[in-house]
């Protein structure tokens, strides 16, 4: 029972790895973007970056569901690492 919570766990961190990068990304160029347009910066590839657009790589078709789907799956592998199993 317990390496089974042990492997829940594991699991729960892998996924958690893998969508925070995407996550940090879209957090960091959204947040600096709005800092940055005030002062009259227009830095339009933090958008681009916001919404996937890598410039080589254009993810923008698939980013928010990505994001969205990987925030879902990490959110509910966390809960029920906290749930008490009877």
């Amino acid at each position: 029972m317990k390496e089974l919570k042990t492997n829940k766990r594991k699991l729960h961190r892998k996924i958690t790895a893998i969508s925070a990068i995407p996550l940090l990304i879209t957090v960091g160029s959204g947040t600096i973007y709005s800092i940055l347009q005030p002062l009259g910066v227009d830095a339009f590839w933090l958008i681009k970056w916001h919404t996937g657009n890598f410039g080589i790589i254009n993810l923008q078709p698939f980013y928010s569901i990505f994001l969205g789907m990987a925030s879902i799956i990490s959110i509910t592998s966390g809960v029920r690492l906290l749930q008490k199993k009877p």
